[in-house]
């Protein structure tokens, strides 16, 4: 049986679903959503039972509890890897379950979903709570509910209630699930009710039907009263929220550049359709407005070299190019680019725009690039040095070959914003709908500030541009005062003269209100304020420069998600029944690109596996070099020294290992000398040390196998030389699992490849060796040359090894890991890095 609220309908004969509920409290923008339903096992045998919701992908599970049989699991949201750890404990003791939020290839939505194995006339109970601000869009908000339950429920009911202090203007329900359906609704200003609750003829799909007609999206639309320009300072639990979103002004003229990939990759549907938003984009262009065209395939063509106004003349030419494109070739996106900050540069200089106006490139494109520079950080770095501060770069992504997290970035660093474009009937509506969105400046540089010492932690708070139809919101904590009254004064550019606007709450005020509203959600202002600093904090750390930085973001949001229970990238669900006797866990799945390379260090030369390989060989002897670390977790290696130079180079290898729990101070170390702390003998044994526990397997004289929390294998192979070498010495080999999971701050010389980066390989020819072939590598925005050649793993045949096919990085890997390999060399062994 599969319960849900979209996506998958419930299976079985022998299941009777009693209920299924959804209820959101939408206050002040922000809303709170709970799915409850009530299902039993009608059957004679035990079956699994599964309960799947679809949420907006905007919004933040908070909670999941069920109840089966009278036996209650709750849910708490912890960093990723303590709940991963104390998953693991129930899990060797076979009392888990588990179930995943994953991401649904839709334009909005993800699923989670859970499945337990229940006995007959089993009863359980199933509820699921999630977060979301609501964002205006065209001059309203969009509440979407995803339902489609697959069967016929007795007790179905849908209710949304929506409080806005300064009243509701607007409540609409289209009739998205059907002209069948019925929607109850009230609206008593401030407030609204709205009620679908089908009885079970009417969620019939015929009048004799047995299936349910109840499929697809339960929409609320709505808008507020806006009684100034000033906007609306709310105050609530001791946090602040700025809504600013004026109306009545004159749109700004706009200067655009639109450039299209017209690869051969767009031929067919995606081409058509692209075309078709372009003609109603134009049409909707004015005579103050200056725009061109650039598209590009392999080579990059202007329409018009100049920007020329919106005339009905300039816009039936553009329409008619548009019209006669024919998608063929590859695709150069920093080109394209290049020629469109250069043509809207031109025109700035030669003062041929407004200075009032606004300036933006829309980038439409369905591929990374083929052609010219390839290099995405490269076209990254290309675009942010020539962008002038009033310029803007919108990305739109057609289908699932783009590289959308590229575009994001981009768009992001250039005060733009991106957005996937699905390839499919309606992809020209989509297109048409996001310039919608744009198509209508109303103010520039807008900053909105508070008196100083009245407020801290407050999100962004200057924007680049304001559209006619959305809003701005900026959020905080309020500082304790004498005063009763919080003030905020806002600046920004109009059409034609720049504005100071002021506005004031009351402290106290809302929270007497909402006092009074029993289906208000109280909470509002804090978890709000959280949202928009986890979302921003999320976008910051896509951008971070640095290791240090990007370290320091990730704690920041793990902090935040945890006091105010969100589950992010960072964090997960761990559901407990009483007492913890059983678990279960609520993880993203892990990245089928990402995870580290099989092999491992062989002879401490390379990291090995079907990706690229990293020369570790260097003059160091007898110092420390760091391998990975996982959170409180860090593996470190001993470097020893062949017993003399060969080729007027002295090898390097692993003469010890050691695994170093820090919160306990506990260390495992395996060694090549019989006098080190763990020699290598015979035997196994397991210790169990608070959240943590780690498992050591010990085959003599050949390897050691530790296990950390189930979740992190690493093998550490002996390696012996023939008695009496006169160069080599023993060594030691370091192997890693695939399947490893690690924390979001995993790093160190291999740790860092826990999530491989993004690698091509090109150019690939003979090298001074005939038997190595020599290439380049495209890597971190580097070009490396790299040499083909072999690395051995002991780890089925001890003795000769077996050849692993790799690209080795020269220069100690320079270019390919951060930083530089000294950075990676600790004081002692059971130490960390203090630099990442």
């Amino acid at each position: 049986l599969i319960l849900s609220l979209a996506a998958q309908a419930i299976r079985g004969e022998d299941i009777t679903v009693k209920s299924y509920k959804v209820e959101s409290r939408i206050t002040s923008r922000f809303a709170h959503t709970t799915v409850r339903s009530s299902v039993v096992n009608s059957g004679s045998k035990a079956q699994s039972i599964g309960f799947n919701v679809q949420i907006p992908k905007r919004a933040f599970i908070t909670n999941f509890t069920m109840n089966v049989n009278g036996i209650t699991f709750v849910g708490s949201v912890k960093e990723k890897t303590v709940a991963r750890n104390l998953y693991a404990q129930a899990r060797s003791r076979g009392k888990t379950e588990r179930f995943l939020l994953n991401r649904a290839n839709s334009q909005d939505m993800e699923t989670f979903k859970t499945e337990v194995h229940v006995p007959p006339g089993s009863h359980i109970e199933f509820e699921l709570h999630y977060q979301e601000m609501m964002h205006r869009r065209l001059g309203f908000y969009e509440h979407s509910l995803y339902l489609q339950p697959g069967r016929l429920v007795p007790q179905f009911q849908v209710d949304v209630y929506i409080f806005e202090p300064k009243g509701i203007t607007m409540v609409q329900t289209p009739s998205t699930l059907g002209e069948q359906f019925l929607y109850d609704s009230l609206c008593l200003c401030p407030q609204a009710h709205i009620v679908f609750k089908p009885n079970l003829q009417q969620q019939r799909k015929c009048d004799n039907c047995t299936g349910s007609a109840i499929d697809g999206v339960f929409t609320v639309t709505y808008d507020v009263n806006r009684d100034s320009n000033a906007g609306e300072l709310q105050v609530s639990d001791g946090h602040f929220v700025q809504f600013f979103a004026p109306s009545n002004l004159s749109p700004l003229p706009k200067n655009i550049v639109f450039v299209i990939d017209v690869s051969g990759s767009m031929w067919g549907v995606k081409m058509k359709q692209t075309v078709e938003a372009m003609q109603a984009i134009l049409d909707d262009l004015t005579i103050d407005d200056h725009f061109s065209i650039i598209d590009f395939n392999h080579n990059v063509r202007c329409w018009n070299e100049e920007l020329v106004p919106g005339s009905s003349i300039q816009i039936a030419d553009a329409k008619k190019y548009i019209q006669n494109i024919k998608p063929n070739g590859g695709t150069n996106i920093n080109e394209a680019l290049m020629r469109a900050i250069q043509m809207l540069l031109r025109a700035s200089n030669q003062g041929l725009i407004d200075p009032r106006s606004v300036s933006m490139i829309i980038l439409v494109s369905d591929g990374d690039p083929t052609v010219g520079e390839i290099k995405l950080s490269t076209i990254q770095k290309n675009v942010k040095r020539v962008m002038r501060e009033e310029f803007s770069l919108f990305s739109l992504g057609i289908g699932f070959d783009v590289d959308y997290d590229f575009l994001e970035r981009i768009a992001m660093e250039n005060r733009g914003m991106a957005q996937r474009i699905y390839a499919n009937h309606d992809a020209a509506e989509q297109l048409r709908m996001f310039y919608s969105q744009v198509s209508s400046p109303l103010l520039r540089r807008i900053t909105i500030q508070f008196p100083e010492d009245s407020v801290s932690d407050v999100t962004q708070n200057r924007f680049d541009k304001y559209f006619s139809g959305s809003e701005l919101v900026v959020a905080g904590k309020v500082l304790p005062s004498d005063s009763n009254t919080l003030t905020s004064f806002t600046t920004a550019s109009a059409s034609r003269l720049d504005m100071t606007l002021e506005t004031e709450a009351d402290t106290t005020e809302l929270d007497t209100e909402l006092a009074k509203q029993q289906h208000s959600f109280t909470g509002f202002a804090r978890q709000m304020w959280a949202y928009i600093t986890i979302k921003q904090l999320l976008s910051e750390r896509s951008l971070a420069p640095t290791a240090v930085k990007k370290r320091k973001i990730t704690q920041r949001i793990m902090s935040l998600a945890v006091e105010h229970q969100f589950v992010t990238p960072l964090t997960a669900l761990l559901v407990e029944s009483e007492g913890a006797t059983e678990r279960l866990l609520a993880d993203s799945p892990r990245d089928p690109k990402h995870g580290c390379c099989s092999g491992g260090l062989g002879g401490g030369s390379s990291i090995n596996g079907p990706g690229p390989a990293v020369p570790l060989k260097c003059d160091l002897t007898f110092d420390e070099l760091t391998l990975s670390c996982p959170e409180g977790v860090v593996v470190n290696g001993q470097l020893i020294g062949s017993k003399q130079m060969h080729k007027n180079k002295l090898n390097t290898y692993f003469g010890t290992i050691s695994v170093y729990y820090q919160p306990d101070g506990v260390s495992v170390t395996a060694s090549t000398v019989a006098s080190a702390s763990l020699p290598f003998t015979s035997g196994s044994f397991c210790l169990m040390f608070l959240c943590f526990s780690v498992r050591i397997s010990i085959v003599k004289n050949s390897h050691v196998s530790i296990t950390i929390n189930n979740d992190i294998q690493v093998m550490v192979l002996l390696h012996r030389v023939w008695k009496k070498n006169p160069v080599s010495v023993d060594f030691l080999g370091i192997y890693i699992a695939n399947d490893n999971r690690y924390s979001p701050l995993v790093h160190g010389l291999i740790g860092q490849f826990s999530r491989e980066p993004e690698v091509s390989v090109n150019d690939i020819h003979e090298g001074v060796d005939p038997l190595k072939k020599e290439a380049i590598m495209e890597v971190k925005g580097n070009r490396l040359h790299v040499t083909r050649g072999w690395q051995k793993d002991y780890r089925q045949d001890k003795k000769r090894g077996s050849n692993v096919y790799c690209w080795f990085v020269h220069n100690s890997g320079k270019g390919f890991i951060d930083g530089h390999y000294t950075d990676y060399i600790v004081p002692e062994l059971n130490s960390f890095l203090q630099t990442l």
